[in-house]
């Protein structure tokens, strides 16, 4: 998986390609454990996101709880069959998907 991030002042938008699975969840986990402190707006671009297992949503959990405590988070450019995990787990009423 490769991650792209991009800061604009409190802002952060993490751009995800590949798979988000038990092998590279650990990655993102530790790129956003990183990158937090002072972001009141976070954006999960997902357009390139092929995969997304059961360790993935439970990294993208823990970033929600995260931001919930201190600003906002958004997940976007989610292809359908990404957008069906989210829907059949219960994703999809939790996180703000656009």
């Amino acid at each position: 998986m490769t991650i792209t991030k991009s800061r604009e002042g409190a802002a952060l938008t993490l751009r995800l390609e590949g798979r988000l699975d038990t092998t590279t969840a650990p990655e993102l986990e530790q790129e956003l454990n990183a990158s937090l402190d002072g972001v009141s707006s976070l954006t999960l671009d997902l357009a390139q996101l092929a995969y997304l297992s059961s360790a993935g949503l439970r990294v993208v959990l823990a970033a929600q709880k995260r931001m919930n405590r201190q600003g906002e988070m958004t997940v976007e450019n989610v292809c359908p069959a990404i957008m069906e995990v989210f829907e059949i787990t219960g994703f999809a009423d939790i996180l703000n998907i656009r």
